[in-house]
């Protein structure tokens, strides 16, 4: 199949995690996310269920910021559009039902509009007593919803200007993939990547993903990706003159630790949110590694550094760091769990992330982080422009308990260039 035929309203290139903010990907929480019992919420990947009618009035500040600040693409919006084509319709219809072993579907489904069907893949098709097979009754949906669409980061990412669809390490999120890889490839024409195809046993995701620079990517090595993934990344790259890659290791429990992003991510050039326990190799890092991957010339050599900041150094970057949940290991123990470290950059130095955690935001205002509330961006009483550094802050009560914060609710599309 072709490349979507229109020319992409804008290309993806991102070489940091800090640069002004061009466009972006999100996807409103569905009534997907209703669709879980305490019985399933694990399976599911999420700590609690979920009030969608919470949910709702919180996220509707989120994506506010950024329809202020940004140009802002929705997942839903971008498949319906991809789907137009019945090529690309009838192949995910036949992937999709093939990867929940539901073939028999495909013609009730592709017979539908597109509006049904993309409604359909993410909300889940449910289970008809009577008609379909009781292998599927316990489950309750043929198509099992997609819980977790709405971590725009998790199974894809934007690596300079390609994408690297993630191959998820858990079953219920692998469906993803073939979402993003349709948007990505046949609607903003980006070629893609996928560990899995380099090496099947390879695991990438995006939340252990963040581009340091054009020639740095930092790395988190624990449950979701793994060495594998790391070795195809360190490939992939191999033909550039210099390169480098730091790998942290992570906890494999608890959960709060899935990914880099929920201990460390970049707020500007020479600042950075981290767990503290991460830097000193405290508590459950005690005897996690710090690797510095170093790539000249396809020749690749590896160092142990004492901690991410040391490694950082090493590669001609300062940060001083902001510790997330302030200077008491209680708070900074509570904070991270509902995702403290978790910020996402909208520009150097302005980014976004979670009220609750209160002594995490206490500590940017002592950095000197002017506090802003997401509500007077939105309604238009304060502009980010007017600060120098900045967090915007929105409430948040449901969406922590889904395991993320606003870096995992975002996938940059495109980001200018930044200056180190």
């Amino acid at each position: 199949m072709e490349i979507f035929r229109n020319k992409p309203e804008i290309e993806v290139n991102v070489t940091s995690e800090i640069g002004k903010l061009n466009a972006v990907l999100l996807h409103r929480p569905g009534v997907e996310i209703e669709r879980m019992t305490p019985g399933n919420a694990a399976e599911a990947l999420y700590s609690d269920i979920l009030s969608k009618g919470i949910v709702d009035d919180e996220y509707k500040y989120f994506r506010g910021v950024f329809e202020k600040v940004t140009k802002v693409f929705y997942v839903s919006d971008l498949l319906e559009k991809v789907l137009g084509d019945d090529d690309l319709c009838n192949a995910m219809v036949t992937q999709s039902c093939a990867a929940e072993g539901c073939e028999f579907l495909v013609d009730e489904l592709i017979q539908m509009s597109v509006k049904d069907i993309v409604r359909y893949l993410i909300e889940g098709f449910p289970y008809r007593k009577g008609k379909d097979p009781e292998c599927f009754a316990e489950r309750r949906y043929l198509l099992r919803p997609l819980y977790n669409l709405f971590f725009t980061r998790d199974a894809s990412s934007s690596v300079y200007e390609r994408v690297l669809i993630n191959s998820m390490s858990f079953d219920v999120r692998k469906r993803e993939n073939l979402i993003y890889k349709a948007i990505f490839k046949y609607y903003f024409g980006c070629e893609v990547m996928n560990a899995s195809e380099w090496e099947k046993t390879a695991h990438t995701e995006g939340g252990d993903v963040q581009i340091g620079r054009s020639d740095l990517l930092c790395i988190g090595e624990g449950i979701r990706t793994n060495a594998k993934g790391i070795d195809f990344l360190a490939h992939t790259f191999s033909n550039r003159p210099k390169f480098n890659i730091i790998v942290q290791q992570l906890p494999k429990h608890p959960e709060s630790f899935i990914h880099l992003d929920m201990v460390y991510t970049f707020l500007d050039r020479d600042r950075c949110m981290m767990y503290e326990p991460m830097l000193r190799k405290t508590d459950e890092f005690a005897g996690k590694s710090t690797t510095w991957i170093e790539i000249d010339n396809g020749k690749i050599k590896y160092h142990e550094c004492a901690n991410m900041l040391e490694a950082l150094k090493k590669v001609g970057i300062e940060m001083d760091p902001v510790f997330c949940g302030g200077s008491d290991l209680w708070m900074q123990q509570r904070e991270q769990w509902h995702s403290g470290a978790n910020f996402f950059a909208l520009a150097p130095g302005k980014v976004i992330g979670y009220r609750r955690n209160v002594h995490t935001i206490e500590a940017l205002d002592r950095a000197g982080f002017s506090v802003l509330n997401a509500e007077d961006v939105v309604d238009g009483r304060v502009d980010i422009n007017d600060y120098n550094r900045c967090v915007v802050t929105f409430a948040a009560s449901e969406l922590p308990r889904a395991g993320g914060g606003a870096r995992c609710m975002t996938m940059p599309i495109n980001r200018d260039e930044v200056k180190w």
